[in-house]
This record gives C-alpha cells, structure tokens and sequence, in this order.
C-alpha cells in the first residue's frame, strides 16, 4: 500500500514536460477506446464506468495528458506492458505526466478507470508527446458486455487501512470481467453501479438507477446522464450477473421480479442480435436467497424461451472478515470457472 500511496503522489505532483510539444485530442481517431465514453464539443472524452481504457502509441521520451476527475475518481496507467501505476487526476483539468525520461522509441500507454461513476466521472482532454502519434493495434474483433453491481465494478477487492469504500479499495482492471475478456480474447464493457438491482437497491430504494435504467447510459450520473446508442457496440456475448442488491433486504416477489428480468433480457436481444446472453447469481449470495435466486433465472431463461439466452452457475465467494466483497484472489477464481462455460456458449 505504502508503494502505491507514493505513486499516487508521485503521478499527482508530477508538472507537465516544459518543452514543446506535439498535441493531439482524447477523441482523435489515433487514441484507442474501450468501453463506454461520450466526446464533448472540444474533443476531450468523458466516462464513469469502470474498466473504460485509452490506448496511446507514440515515438518519444514523454507523455502527458490534460485530465480531471471526481473526488474519487482513480486511474491506473500502463507503459509498455508493465506494472500500472494509479494516478487521482483531481478535480480541476490540469496536465499530468503520465511517462517521463523514457528510452527514446516507440511506446504504448494504457489509461484504465480504476473506480466507478459514483467516485466520480473522469474527462481527458489531450494528450501531448515529445516525439509524434502511432495508431495502436486494434481492439480485439469479439465484444463483450458485462452487466452487474459493485462485485463486476471490482468494488471493495483490494482490502487497505482506512474506511470501507475508500476509492483505493476499488481495482476494475483485476476484475473478473476484465479477466475474462482477456482470458477469452474480448473486448470489454462493464455496465454496472455500485448497490443497485434488477428492480431496487440493496437498502429497497426502487428510485434510483437500475439496471434496466444504466445499461442505458453512457454515464450513469443522476445529476447530468449520458445516453449511450447499442449499435455503438455490438456484443457477441454478454454475461449478467444482477440479484444481490434485490434480494438483500428478502427475497422478491417473484412475478415481478421474473417479469422484469424477461423484459430486460428480451431488450437486450434486441439490442445485441448476435449475442449469446448468459445470466448468473453472483458471488456474494448464499443458501436460501441463492436458492431462490438460481430458481428466478430458470424460470426467466424458461419464459423467454430463445436458444441465445442461459443460465450459467455462480460459485460462492463469501469475501473475508472484513467484507463480503470479493477479494482480488477471488475475482481471479471467479474469471477461471466462469470461463468455461461463456468460452463454450459463445463458441469461441
């Protein structure tokens, strides 16, 4: 922890490279996106889910980018493959050097959303390089749509000092969504919000995003959303994993819970028309209220009767004694037995 503390500070206290140098826009067709991102008027991107990634190749010895963020808002930051460091942005856009005194070369720099849209939303402006711009190789041909609550936003996995919730908790990109787009050659999405449900949040509140509601959005902020247009990107297999914050104060009533599960998965048949659909329970729940859960997503995939939609099982991952979330080891061990199955559905 103390090592990412310091880099942390280090990336936030990091001043931009005094000489000049060459810009080019975060919308710029040469920066490379994964996941879900709006372009404003001046060319910067914005986003809040978490996993979103930016791909930058250049020939250089520095790198910068003007940026901003929420309170919360954390990004690790790639080099050539190597170990991420994780950078705040900070709440007020300003240039941050994201390589420094590199060999003299060509280079490639991942910028992954760490935490989610409630910590914050995240803009990156441009990006400015001493030497010049590569297009990066693309992103890989097969989609992948991930839809969930905290567990598939990486909430609460790396366990540190402090309060539970402390952004540094948070770690996307070891998630097991992330894990299994790599492990099966996919590009990833993760829709997902912390707390919420199918129907209503982990405290019963039913007036707040859910997920029929975020898988919506661009940017699943109450205070300024963003629409998002499915054709942008056509998933070949989406997993869901959704329930946990239904059934967290009882199990639900059934027929409306059904009901609107079987809506939601025939909007989503709509929408991705290639896409094997995958509905699991997650890892948190257990006993009676898994039980009954496993028994609500037979029932969906049996009244919405299309040969693209299955149930697949969910292992228990009860977190430790410091949280039910899922630790880092356990979304690993998550990613692994639930590769099998989407592996063989989507035929990949």
């Amino acid at each position: 922890m103390a090592a990412a503390a310091a880099a942390l500070a280090a990336a936030a206290d990091a001043a931009a490279p005094s000489a000049a140098m060459a810009s080019m826009r975060a919308d710029d067709a040469r920066v490379l996106r994964m996941g879900r991102t709006v372009a404003a008027g001046d060319g910067a991107l914005r986003f809040g889910y978490p996993g979103v990634t930016l791909t930058v190749e250049f020939e250089g010895t520095r790198l910068a980018a003007d940026l901003a963020g929420g309170a919360g808002s954390l990004l690790d930051v790639r080099v050539d493959g190597g170990t991420p460091f994780t950078l705040r942005p900070g709440t007020r856009r300003r240039s941050v050097a994201l390589v420094e005194h590199a060999a003299p070369g060509r280079h490639r720099v991942e910028l992954l959303h760490r935490t989610e849209t409630w910590l914050g939303v995240v803009t990156v402006a441009r990006f400015a390089t001493d030497g010049r711009f590569h297009a990066p190789p693309p992103l890989p041909a097969r989609s992948m749509l991930v839809l969930g609550d905290s567990v598939t936003c990486g909430a609460d996995m790396e366990r540190g000092p402090g309060d539970k919730n402390d952004p540094s908790w948070w770690n996307a990109g070891a998630s097991y969504g992330m894990l299994l787009g790599h492990a099966l050659g996919a590009r990833v999405q993760l829709v997902c919000h912390g707390g919420r449900g199918l129907l209503r949040s982990w405290n019963g509140n039913t007036d707040e995003y859910q997920l029929p509601a975020f898988y919506e959005l661009a940017i699943a902020d109450a205070a300024a959303p963003a629409p998002w247009q499915q054709a942008d990107d056509r998933a070949d297999l989406i997993l869901v994993a959704i329930g946990t914050n239904d059934f967290n104060q009882g199990i639900p009533e059934r027929e409306a819970w059904v009901g609107a599960y079987a809506a939601f998965v025939r909007r989503l048949l709509r929408d991705h028309p290639q896409a094997q659909v995958a509905l699991t329970e997650g890892a948190i729940l257990d006993g009676e209220k898994k039980a009954a859960l496993t028994a609500y997503l037979r029932e969906t995939v049996e009244r919405v009767a299309d040969a693209r939609v299955h149930a697949i099982p969910s292992l228990h991952h009860p977190g430790d004694a410091q949280d039910a979330h899922p630790t880092t080891p356990q979304h690993a061990a998550m990613a692994r037995e639930l590769a099998p199955h989407l592996r063989r559905l989507a035929g990949w």
